[in-house]
């Protein structure tokens, strides 16, 4: 990574106080020579307090500092807007539900700051909307931050965001318009030790896979049933697994940048997963609609569900294993059919050691601070709004490799890590 000592710090917001916040906080403490003064703010200060003590208790700032604690309502784009204008915030990490993304985007747009987030915005009144994704909410706003020179950078997580970085370098690793496929594949081989519960903000696990699963394929949108259609792969230290076509955020951008006819996200699931999610389902519990109770009593059913779930950022202290995600993108070098896989390993236990979360939230929260810094030096503060695989790479690459989250690649000279030279 680039750096000039003489570039200023720029102040952060992390919206949020989930277990994605929690490693967002940590990760930027641990930089904080790169990022300035931090803030974090959720409509619960206490659960901000937490992370703040978290941060301070493992002594994760990397020069002495204070992680400033707000209570802000992310859906009201004005409160938003002041709290940034308050802290004299440059950058702001939204982590917090998909459904405050445009709220918090508006807020960055009208103070001048620059915007990160880690996943598609969703509308609370509907579930797995139709294909335009990005197109139907944050590339309307793409004139708007170029006219006010804002750099918004969309899906910076790990999917989407590390994987389409893995898709861009790949797709440049290969003969030019030789590109058939790109397969993202997602594998969880860790357990969390209870009987059901969900990686993250369950509403939000449970609408991806409601509807219907989108994908590229003959260079046009194919749809499927969830859990329609498995493939099983050898994967490097999870083995055998088995994924299932799901729909995904990446799709829709990648799709859209890369000269690509096939593109698909895969999501390894195992039968008992299945099997609950299944029952949930078919007995409607999973619907975002309200129903009335013979009390009289209006409830949502799938908010019911979340309630009585795990909360996510608890099954950290006791999650075991490893995560695997990476791209096999197919195509030629040198005239020659290939096939190359690019991934990362991770494991729950390590991570939750390190700052308090256990994987999933890691693999999430640690690029948005990668790509925080990129930005906090210029090099990706690039004045409009991108998708990932519309910037360089490499840099973001590489820095995450120093992170947190290195990265390696299959092909036909072995299994190596990736590092670029720039």
């Amino acid at each position: 990574m680039t750096t000039n000592a003489q570039t200023p710090k720029r102040n952060v917001l992390i919206i949020g106080a989930g277990g994605v916040a929690q490693v967002v906080a940590h990760k930027c403490a641990m930089n904080n020579d790169v990022l300035g003064e931090l803030h974090i703010a959720s409509r619960t200060k206490e659960k901000c307090d937490a992370i703040a003590a978290s941060v301070e208790e493992k002594g994760s700032f990397k020069q002495p500092a204070v992680l400033h604690t707000h209570a802000v309502d992310a859906m009201d784009s004005e409160a938003v807007a002041e709290l940034i204008k308050e802290t004299g915030t440059q950058i702001v990490i939204n982590v917090g539900s998909a459904f405050v993304n445009m709220t918090v985007l508006e807020a960055c747009i009208n103070t001048g700051a620059a915007y990160i987030d880690t996943a598609i915005h969703e509308d609370p009144r509907k579930i797995c909307e139709t294909p335009p994704w990005y197109a139907n909410y944050e590339w309307k706003r793409k004139e708007r931050c170029a006219e006010n020179n804002i750099t918004a950078i969309l899906g910076a997580g790990f999917d989407p965001g590390v994987v389409n970085a893995y898709a861009r370098a790949g797709y440049d690793m290969m003969d030019k318009g030789s590109v058939t496929d790109i397969d993202i594949i997602d594998i969880n081989a860790g357990s969390h030790g209870k009987y059901f519960a969900t990686n993250f903000d369950p509403e939000i696990n449970f609408r991806e896979f409601t509807g219907t699963v989108y994908s590229w394929q003959n260079s046009q949108w194919q749809s499927n049933k969830m859990f329609e259609v498995k493939r099983t792969d050898d994967l490097p230290v999870v083995g055998e697994q088995n994924s299932y076509l799901s729909g995904h955020d990446e799709i829709h951008s990648l799709s859209a940048n890369l000269d690509v006819p096939n593109i698909r996200f895969w999501m390894g699931f195992g039968d008992h997963y299945i099997n609950v999610f299944t029952v949930l389902q078919n007995l409607g519990l999973l619907s975002e609609q309200p129903v009335v109770t013979a009390e009289g009593q209006e409830v949502v059913p799938l908010k019911v569900v979340k309630a009585v779930l795990p909360d996510p950022s608890s099954l950290a202290p006791n999650y075991t294993g490893k995560t695997c995600i990476g791209d096999k993108i197919q195509g030629k070098i040198n005239g020659v059919d290939t096939e190359i896989f690019i991934y990362n390993v991770s494991d729950h236990k390590e991570a939750y050691n390190e700052v308090g979360s256990q994987g999933i939230s890691y693999t999430a929260g640690v690029p948005p601070v990668a790509a925080a810094m990129l930005v906090a030096t210029g090099e990706w503060d690039v004045g409009h709004m991108a998708n990932v695989e519309e910037l360089d790479v490499k840099p973001f690459i590489n820095l995450l490799n120093e992170i947190g989250l290195p990265t390696r690649i299959q092909d036909s000279e072995g299994d190596r890590p990736l590092q670029f030279e720039i």
